[in-house]
């Protein structure tokens, strides 16, 4: 029960700093909604049916993803799609997939570095009655999202060999490290362990620490550690809880982000959002398109609905994210109506009922 209070009190905290977008004279708040592929339009159908039930003041900007490389963003993700999220500051994303090895930009990527969406955000918390192999895990990790090996720069020196470069910048690394600390300030954390390899890559990881070291210094109130990276796997298996705000690197949040919602019951109900400069807030369901459930009616909506909560607070339309937030707990605590992935044989429709049924 102190669990659940704790949940309906603080579940996926304030995102970012104060960012009201409130509605002028009755006029809903315009968002950007991308659906994605797979089984993108499904739950994304689902939030729509839970934001009407929920009377959300939230007006929705929808852009697919295009059958064509849009030669001004060297992917399928549109030039007028990304315009669409700078205008309206905020913005929920389905899962979109890239073909491997194609040739042309990932649609991850595309929106993170056009959108200089800088950090990550992703809390992991167990679920009221629904029982892991852990019990009352809350943590975050918060994932700097542009830069790392992720930057895609790669080239063959020979024949057979190949070079990928890492790029770390004191910029980048300040600006996820302040985030960081004002993250686990806003929110009331304890403590900001930084992820790194730098007894391995001294240069890289070495500068992301030294700029964690240099933030960690305005905020002597917060516990400050650094956690090489297989040791905090090691750790985080053993004894989640030794753990409050985590931030790291590209590839090792990526990595550590997915083992976290591991502990909770996997990525269909862990929700992520991304922070950019100037407040964007881009929320988005990190797990994959599923094209082979795509059209079945089978998907899970929870991570969906979970990341379209986050926005909603970054909105500070506080009393609606409650009221979602406490409906999808106890749609899934009851047990009645859960997805395949869940152990249940609901149809996502059943699960978007019930939810509205619970509101």
């Amino acid at each position: 029960m102190a669990l659940r209070r704790l949940l309906r009190k603080n579940l996926f905290e304030q995102v970012s700093g104060v960012r009201s977008l409130s509605t002028v004279a009755g006029e809903p708040i315009r968002a950007t909604l991308f659906p994605g592929d797979g089984i993108g339009p499904e739950i994304a159908e689902s939030v729509k049916k839970v934001f009407n039930a929920a009377e959300v003041p939230i007006d929705w900007d929808e852009h697919f993803v295009g059958d064509q490389v849009d030669p001004r963003t060297q992917s399928f993700i549109t030039w007028e799609s990304l315009e669409s999220v700078r205008k309206n500051g905020v913005g929920l994303k389905g899962p979109m997939a890239t073909p491997i090895g194609k040739g042309h930009r990932s649609l991850n990527l595309t929106l993170r570095k056009e959108l200089g969406l800088y950090a990550n955000v992703r809390p992991c918390y167990s679920l009221p009655g629904y029982k892991t192999r852990y019990d009352d895990v809350n943590l975050v990790t918060i994932r700097e999202n542009t830069e790392g090996e992720y930057s895609g720069l790669e080239h063959q020196v020979v024949r057979g060999v190949v070079e990928s470069l890492k790029i770390i910048t004191r910029q980048a690394s300040i600006r996820v490290a302040e985030y960081a600390f004002h993250y686990a300030k806003t929110n009331g954390r304890q403590r900001v362990s930084a992820i790194h390899k730098a007894n391995i890559m001294r240069k890289t990881d070495g500068l992301f620490l030294k700029c964690c070291r240099e933030v960690a210094e305005k905020y002597p109130e917060i516990t400050y550690e650094e956690v090489i990276i297989d040791n905090c796997c090691m750790m985080l298996v053993k004894n989640p809880s030794l753990f409050d705000v985590l931030v790291m690197p590209n590839l090792y949040g990526d990595i550590i982000s997915d083992l976290c919602a591991g502990l909770i019951g996997g990525l269909g109900l862990t929700p992520s959002c991304n922070i950019g400069e100037g407040g964007i807030c881009l929320a988005e369901a990190v797990h994959g398109s599923a094209p082979d459930i795509a059209g079945k009616n089978l998907a899970n909506p929870t991570a969906l609905l979970l990341s379209s909560v986050m926005m909603l607070r970054h909105l500070q339309l506080t009393d609606k994210a409650d009221r979602i937030q406490n409906a999808i707990l106890k749609t899934i605590a009851e047990g009645k109506y859960r997805t395949g992935d869940l152990g249940g044989t609901a149809s996502t429709t059943d699960f978007t009922k019930a939810l509205c049924d619970n509101l």
